[in-house]
């Protein structure tokens, strides 16, 4: 089997086990999940979506936030940790938003990588979720661990080269879901302290998973 022909079978398990690809953080409009996607930096979705309704609604619009106390920010998403510097480049990237780009979130990997806190994976995301552009791959603990596992990628840990080594294998219409089912399915078995393959939809095209 080619690394094509098990990414091609992975991303059908997956979309069989999980067919809602999406991602789990929670957002009405396109810079919150910008934000909400900084906030999750060594943070748990799960507690970012407790953390952004009270903070949207004390900012409800980009302004709002452009305008605000780095410390008032602060305050709200104090339990996300790393919070000083998180509220100091959500207040910058608000800024941002509004002097250089219109109050629109950009649609460019190099425009993207210019706002605060914003790296390669956040770009990815964006371009994925938000402006749905194909081929983007998220390259998280979750991609990169189970990616590893089926022979995707050649186990490398560095999030750029396995970006670049599923983007040669991924179908394009597909990459941005299937890193988001990854997720998912890292979560609820293929754990990092330990793969579940007894009960695993993918162990049937999996280098390393036990049948």
């Amino acid at each position: 089997m080619t690394k094509k022909e098990r990414a091609r079978m992975a991303v059908d398990l997956l979309k069989e086990a999980y067919p809602d690809g999406i991602c789990s953080l929670e957002y009405e409009k396109d810079y919150e999940l910008l934000f909400a996607v900084r906030l999750s930096a060594q943070c748990t979705d799960a507690r970012v979506n407790l953390v952004t309704p009270a903070l949207f609604a004390r900012f409800p619009t980009l302004e709002s936030l452009a305008q605000a106390q780095v410390e008032e920010v602060a305050d709200y998403i104090h339990s996300t940790g790393f919070f000083r510097a998180k509220a100091r480049d959500i207040v910058l990237a608000a800024q941002m938003l509004l002097q250089d780009y219109g109050g629109k979130v950009p649609a460019t990997m190099e425009d993207l990588l210019r706002l605060p806190g914003v790296g390669r994976k956040t770009a990815n995301l964006i371009l994925g979720d938000v402006h749905h552009m194909p081929g983007v791959v998220i390259a998280d603990t979750h991609c990169i661990r189970i990616s590893g596992r089926l022979g995707l990628t050649d186990g490398t840990k560095d999030p750029g080269k396995v970006e670049t080594q599923l983007r040669k294998v991924l179908p394009p219409e597909e990459s941005n879901d299937f890193c988001h089912r990854l997720v998912l399915h890292g979560r609820a078995v293929c754990t990092a302290r330990k793969a579940d393959c007894p009960n695993c939809t993918l162990k049937i095209c999996c280098k390393t998973g036990k049948l």
